[in-house]
């Protein structure tokens, strides 16, 4: 990747970049668990991998000329949900699941994953919707009110305490700063979710799958869209990325890795800071 952010840059200087990350070791995941050394060894026993434990970032330290990027993984539990959860305890970074209701109870794996995602501390939950709109996207969206009441189902199956929501089929956002809607019939049952006190979240980068349903492309590909985004200042609110992609786009060995990648690479750039959806700014303003 280049280093296209130093050129951006209009606080900090190269120079005392380096020297500042130098001096103070400035944390690339801002969302690293702190673990004692009798839970590492455990887990060492077990045969996982740890990585090396720095301290917490606070949300309001200051995080000089580094770009925030958001991981969100949507539909889950659903297949490839348990390899999610084994690269982001390799990678020691944190993430955004954003659950299907229904999903949560459709099999005994997908009861097993939801239990997973609930204890790790790494996993952040969110809500996408209880049916899915039954992956009937046009007509789900034709009824504002229905559309609430899937998402307040959800809510309420999923035990889930905060509204923060992504549409299924639709980039929408619906914060106060933020409002956009990417196909427009879908506008009123957006601002209904608004309304009803939702924080509708969608995102600017989303990895798509090919037609086998597996990560399409390279690591290095999305590593240059990242650079892409920030470089021409594409992204909602700068200077801060959400990175979309599925838990069953997770169920091969080569897109495993690729993720796995995609990670390890961002955060040895130093460039970065990783956070769970629930800091992005003035996301938790009252919706007015």
């Amino acid at each position: 990747m280049k280093n296209f952010f130093a050129e951006k840059s209009k606080n900090v200087t190269f120079l005392g970049m380096f020297a500042l990350v130098s001096a103070t070791s400035i944390l690339f995941n801002s969302c690293n668990q702190k673990k004692d050394e009798k839970e590492s060894e455990k887990m060492i026993s077990k045969g996982h991998p740890v990585a090396k434990i720095v301290p917490q970032l606070k949300d309001d330290e200051e995080i000089t000329d580094k770009r925030v990027i958001y991981l969100t993984f949507d539909d889950g539990p659903n297949r490839g949900t348990e390899n999610l959860l084994k690269v982001l305890r390799k990678r020691n970074v944190c993430a955004t699941a954003f659950l299907v209701g229904k999903h949560s109870y459709d099999s005994n794996r997908q009861k097993n994953d939801m239990e997973l995602l609930k204890k790790d501390p790494l996993i952040e939950l969110a809500n996408h919707s209880f049916t899915h709109a039954h992956n009937k996207y046009s007509n789900f969206y034709k009824n504002p009110d229905a559309v609430v009441h899937d998402f307040d189902r959800a809510k309420d199956s999923l035990r889930l305490h905060d509204k923060i929501a992504r549409t299924p089929g639709r980039n929408i956002w619906r914060l106060n700063n933020i409002n956009v809607t990417d196909i427009k019939s879908s506008t009123l049952a957006a601002d209904g979710l608004k309304k009803a006190g939702y924080k509708v979240i969608g995102w600017d980068l989303e990895w798509k799958p090919t037609n086998k349903m597996v990560l399409k492309g390279s690591h290095e590909a999305m590593l240059k869209k990242v650079d892409s985004i920030f470089f021409n200042d594409l992204e909602k609110t700068s200077r801060h990325l959400v990175f979309l992609t599925h838990d069953q786009y997770l169920a091969d060995t080569d897109s495993i890795n690729e993720l796995d990648l995609f990670i390890e690479k961002l955060q040895k750039s130093n460039r970065f800071v990783f956070r769970k959806i629930s800091a992005y700014p003035k996301i938790n303003e009252v919706l007015n």
